[in-house]
């Protein structure tokens, strides 16, 4: 497996959490998958089935397993920007750009081997190893040059194995680079410091950098180079995931293309899997049409690498804390699409009609069936419904008649063969149901405070389900709605829950349905008074007075009426005040009026001495549902109480 490199503009940097210099590889892998904003490199070791991925930001490369679970990780390495596995897949190298190094990475430990230092102030930024050697690429936008790193030279012998200048004033940039392990000691170079077409492929295998073919940008072949792949047992290159440039007798030319595509990888066997949007499709060599579509949603893919055994690919997928290492098996299976149309909406117990086609870019075999399951409320984990043969177009349909009203699915499965993957699909029917009667009793009653009232629900007709919740949810924020009673109702379809009536409530009876009746809900509200008292004091008797006791007092002592209240935050009472005059009670000046319970509940009013006597007066209190402060009760009024004033 040859490793390769993005360009810059693409370049985003991994999350883990690591900054320590190194982590060694734990027994096991952790269930943390590697996950990315903005990548320093991506490349994977065949030898021991790793895959290594560089952190931008964080200077780090992570090592996961081939099911993208994080094994370890180095830090350290300020600002990765690519990676590359020697041939044996013992060592990874890392391009640094911002402290100008190249390290190699022991692949099995993750521990540091040796840390090169890059004699430049613009680079390392792309690395490929090829040949024996690691190539990297440097410079500035005008004066970009290759350079190589020999691990096989100790620095302590005096031999410096770090050697420029391999390619000088042939590209602008800092070069993309590729290699190919079916083509050994051949690297493929793309210019990015110009929006032209430069690029080289190179034979490297003598450790000096031999022209093998050179195109100088003039937009002749592309408009700009982001990626560049070698192109397996062919003398050909891949630029930008999409057009096909083949080079002989040292110069390039056109030999095709691929629809669409930003960035590609290629498989030892010719498998292309290309970037295209928010897919990932892999094609056949000099194919048209894909062989297999991989759907990311919403998502773009930052990077992709192939596994050497090229059983699957490697992909930097956009999520929500940026991107994240996602692992795509069935390559080399075409995967058809399958779709399902079934009415919107039927009658139960009489008979659909679902129909859908099965397609492909690779040819179905003849004949192919579908495992069709219906899931309903009678079956809710599915029933198996017969076998549908595909038709030559790849059209099916069938008929069913849904027992169950309600929501009803029919998942449609092909399970795949030897060129296919499988694939399902699915449709929603929404089946009628009957309507049933429910009612509660009490709405609108009133009761005293306290008084424990039993509600009734009432069920009417239904198939399976006798079953009714009822529901007490008290006036007030603060308190909840609760469940009092679900159960079964009796023979005659009632079911009854005992409410204690200290606030207003509605009460909720609720049928969830069955397979042939609808769910339905009904309130009622029953209305509960506050209890509310007055003592009357500082009177010096109590005599009649014609039908009425009276609460007598001199001329010059005020009664003190005291009223007693169910407590509820920033509740008041209502005081109402009256004299007899002439026959008959009239309001006195300023009543109503209201008064601020204390947290006690209680709310002690003075009413003033009249200085005179043979005054008759009647006093009361009362809650008036929503000027008293709240609504959570029902308006309550005291009795009257008399007061006479005498000598």
């Amino acid at each position: 497996m040859r490793t390769r490199s993005i360009s810059a503009a693409t370049a985003l940097a991994v999350l883990f959490s690591s900054a320590a210099l190194s982590v060694a590889l734990a027994g096991t892998a952790s269930a943390a998958t590697a996950s990315v904003t903005s990548p320093g490199g991506i490349v994977a070791d065949g030898a021991l089935k790793r895959v290594f991925v560089g952190d931008s930001s964080a200077g780090t490369v992570a090592a996961t397993d081939y099911s993208g679970a994080v094994l370890g990780s180095v830090g350290g390495i300020t600002g990765v920007s690519d990676l590359t596995v020697s041939d044996d897949g013992a060592t990874v190298y890392a391009a640094a750009p911002e402290i100008h190094e190249i390290w190699a990475i022991d692949a099995a430990t993750l521990d540091v081997k040796a840390r090169y230092t890059v004699s430049t102030t613009t680079g390392p930024r792309h690395v490929a190893f090829s040949g024996g050697k690691v190539w990297f690429s440097y410079g500035d936008q005008w004066d970009g040059d290759l350079g190589s790193v020999d691990p096989t030279v100790d620095p302590a012998s005096g031999a410096d194995p770090v050697a420029l200048k391999q390619f000088s004033s042939r590209v602008w940039g800092q070069a993309l680079l590729d290699t190919d392990p079916a083509q050994p000691g051949i690297l493929a170079v793309g210019e990015t410091g110009l929006s032209t077409d430069s690029m080289a492929v190179l034979d490297v295998s003598s450790g000096k950098p031999t022209q093998v073919a050179w195109h100088n940008g003039d937009y002749s072949l592309n408009n700009g180079i982001g990626d560049i792949d070698l192109v397996p047992g062919g003398s050909q290159v891949l630029v930008n995931g999409k057009d096909r440039d083949a080079y002989a007798d040292g110069a390039f030319k056109a030999a095709g293309s691929y629809p669409n595509g930003q960035r590609a990888d290629i498989a030892s066997n010719g498998l292309v899997a290309q970037v295209s949007g928010n897919k990932i499709l892999t094609y056949q060599p000099n194919a048209t049409l894909p062989l297999h579509t991989y759907d990311l949603g919403t998502s773009n893919t930052a990077d992709l690498t192939w596994a050497p055994d090229n059983s699957r690919i490697f992909a930097l997928v956009g999520s929500e804390s940026g991107y994240s290492l996602k692992v795509l098996s069935d390559t080399a299976l075409n995967n058809p699409t399958l779709s399902v149309n079934a009415p919107s909406t039927a009658t139960r117990a009489k008979a659909l009609t679902v129909t859908g086609k099965l397609s492909a870019s690779v040819p179905l075999p003849a004949g192919a069936k579908l495992q069709v399951t219906r899931t309903d409320l009678d079956s809710p984990n599915g029933k198996a419904l017969p076998v549908v043969t595909v038709k030559s177009d790849g059209t099916y349909s069938f008929s069913d008649t849904p027992p169950a009203g309600g929501t009803v699915t029919y998942k449609v499965t092909y399970a795949g063969d030897a060129d296919h993957s499988a694939v399902t699909a699915s449709d929603k029917v929404d089946v009628s149901r009957a309507s049933t009667s429910l009612s509660v009793n009490n709405n609108g009653k009133v009761y005293s405070y306290g008084a424990d009232v039993k509600f009734t629900a009432h069920l009417g007709t239904t198939y399976k389900n006798r079953s009714v919740e009822i529901w007490a949810n008290p006036f007030g924020g603060d308190k909840p709605n609760k469940l009092i009673k679900t159960g079964t109702v009796d023979s005659s379809g009632n079911i009854s829950a005992w409410v204690d009536m200290t606030r207003d409530t509605d009460v909720t009876a609720v049928f969830k349905g069955d397979s042939r009746y609808k769910p339905k809900t009904v309130k009622s509200t029953g209305y509960a008074k506050v209890k509310v008292s007055t003592a009357v004091t500082k009177n010096y008797k109590k005599a009649a007075i014609g039908s009425h006791t009276y609460y007598w007092f001199h001329k010059n002592t005020a009664p003190v009426v005291t009223t007693t209240m169910t407590y509820y935050p920033g509740r008041k009472q209502r005081l109402d005040l009256e004299v007899y005059y002439a026959g008959k009670w009239y309001e006195t000046d300023g009543s109503p009026q209201y008064f601020t319970l204390g947290t006690n509940g209680k709310s002690a009013v003075n009413l003033g001495a009249p200085g005179e006597s043979g005054i008759k007066a009647r006093v009361r209190a009362a809650y008036i549902n929503g000027s008293s402060g709240d609504t959570v009760n029902s308006t309550t009024y005291t009795d009257w109480k008399y007061i006479y004033f005498s000598n």
